[in-house]
């Protein structure tokens, strides 16, 4: 029979109406009991006492939104973010070109630039990729993963030239007054480019995805999404899961445009309780606000009086998607940025409901990211029963940005957690990685203080408290995953899924939150990260 650990000490965060244990028992994967250390003794007998030291226990942290297979692919490639000028971003290639020493023709690849940080806010060319790397196709991947830029070898390889038209939903640079590409790759003309792109074999994947794990493990979170799920991205969770080699609880979506076929034919991994799950389906509606290709009612700021970014599908078509999902009961994901995409969610779920008179509630739809949501359309999410999962990490990354492109007005409103909360709904953040690190002590200094990188303080009207802030990576995402009953809060039967915090959260000055660091993380009894 495995040991009974009984940790006291310090402070234990339930998230369980404030309520706030002297101490928590478990044994193995499952919590025995939350109370009073000498009663918890006394229903122990033996078992290892674990000292908090004054530090903080909570349950393990619940990633609503990432790709950690997306993750596991940036292992090894030219890591790009934060770069603030071309000069840096083309060292950083240098000395990735000189340190791996690619053969001619093989494949180089980079992902996080991001155009926002360069002067004029402009894209790299292909003309600069070129020099940095003349013999072997090199494709870089902006923070948002919309939009890329890949050098001539690389455009050749993919077959992309002056004769190959804009794809649905998607944009190919070209040079000023021709049609030859200029390297820029926009929506889907480059996250179509997926399957063309050489691939790593099964144990160097496998090997990956272990290392992205560890990534979420250092920040405590224990369940991890992997958010855009195509047939080879499924074949290795799956294969990995069989010979035992997950550690985490990993819920995938399945692309519903290409993909339909994975959760048909692998039924048996819908809502199961194991360390891999297919939680649903998840559709684009549109792009990137920082990227200007979200679908959004008004302008962009600086852009011609009619461009208010685009859609990715027709309302037939969404509709179609929703009316899928909703005979097959199964959760679906859209991804809406712009308040546009986010009025063709609404409103085609809404006319799903009435034509079929199916209750779109019972599908535990989720509205991803849900950015530049407005407050008039907040009450149509309740009606729905539909949860926003804000990215409301933006508000530092890239709200100077958002000030740019749609004025102080519209960007102050962006990710309106305060509004949305008022309106009785329940929202989950996430960090939609690899965008940007799974840190969320981060996200909870955003949602609470709301100041960009610049120092302005955007919207403090949408500012929340310290423990909304935590409801939304634990128990309120556990509800979005529709597993509350076994994860999200601490509480007897649960899994012990445990993260250990240096100080409080609750009691901790507010604009000292995104510097709290996670000690430990436990995943059904087992310590997976220990700083």
């Amino acid at each position: 029979m495995e040991q009974k650990t009984l940790y006291y000490g310090g402070n234990i965060l339930t998230m369980d109406d404030h309520f706030q244990g002297q101490g928590v028992l478990t044994q193995g994967a499952r919590i025995l009991g939350v109370g009073e250390v000498s009663q918890l003794k006394a229903q122990a007998g033996d078992c290892t006492m674990v000292d908090l030291k004054g530090k903080t226990l909570l349950p393990a942290f619940i990633d609503p939104h990432s790709h950690i297979t997306s993750l596991a692919r940036t292992v090894g490639l030219i890591h790009l973010a934060g770069a603030a000028s071309f000069e840096e971003l083309s060292e950083r290639i240098q000395r990735h070109m000189a340190e791996f020493a690619p053969q001619p023709g093989e494949w180089v690849m980079g992902f996080g630039y991001d155009n926002n940080l360069m002067p004029g806010c402009r894209h790299p060319t292909r003309e600069l990729l070129d020099r940095l790397c003349p013999d072997n196709p090199l494709l870089i991947s902006h923070a948002s993963g919309h939009m890329g830029v890949a050098n001539s070898a690389a455009l050749a390889a993919l077959g992309i030239t002056d004769q190959t038209p804009d794809p649905d939903g998607g944009k190919i640079g070209r040079e000023e007054g021709t049609r030859q590409p200029n390297g820029y790759l926009e929506e889907t003309a480059f996250t179509m480019l997926g399957s063309r792109l050489p691939q790593p074999d099964f144990a160097q994947l496998s090997k990956q995805i272990q290392m992205a794990e560890k990534t979420y493990f250092r920040y405590g979170i224990t369940t991890i999404q992997d958010g855009l799920t195509r047939e080879s991205e499924w074949n290795l969770l799956k294969n990995m899961d069989q010979a035992g080699a997950l550690t985490a609880d990993v819920v995938a979506y399945i692309n519903m445009v290409d993909s339909q076929k994975v959760l048909e034919e692998n039924q048996k991994y819908l809502h199961a309780d194991g360390h891999l799950r297919i939680g649903g389906y998840k559709i684009f509606l549109d792009g990137s606000p920082q990227g200007r290709t979200a679908w959004m009612s008004k302008p962009y700021l600086g852009e011609p009086a009619d461009y208010t970014g685009y859609p990715i599908f027709s309302d037939q078509q969404v509709k179609e998607y929703i009316r899928t999902a909703l005979d097959q009961q199964t959760q679906l994901l859209a991804h809406c940025n712009g308040d546009a995409a986010a009025e063709q969610f609404l409103r085609c779920c809404e006319e799903v409901q009435r034509e079929t008179g199916k209750n779109i509630a019972s599908i535990h739809p989720v509205m991803i990211h849900a950015q530049l949501l407005r407050r008039d359309q907040l009450p149509r999410l309740v009606s729905l029963g539909m949860i926003p999962s804000f990215f409301v990490a933006h508000v530092y990354h890239w709200g100077d940005v958002h000030i740019q492109n749609f004025g102080m007005e519209r960007a102050a409103f962006i990710s309106p957690v305060h509004s949305a909360i008022q309106a009785g709904l329940s929202p989950t953040f996430h960090q939609d990685t690899p965008v940007i690190s799974p840190d969320m002590m981060e996200t909870l200094w955003c949602a609470v203080n709301r100041i960009t990188r610049d120092g302005v303080v955007l919207g403090a009207q949408e500012r929340i408290s310290p423990w909304e802030g935590l409801k939304a990576i634990t128990i309120n995402a556990a509800r979005q995953y529709r597993q509350e009953d076994v994860k999200g809060t601490i509480a007897p039967g649960k899994k012990t899924d445990l993260v250990i915090l240096d100080r409080n959260p609750l009691t901790c000055p507010v604009h000292e939150l995104k510097d709290i660091q996670v000690v430990t993380t436990i995943r059904e009894g087992q310590v997976v990260y220990h700083a």
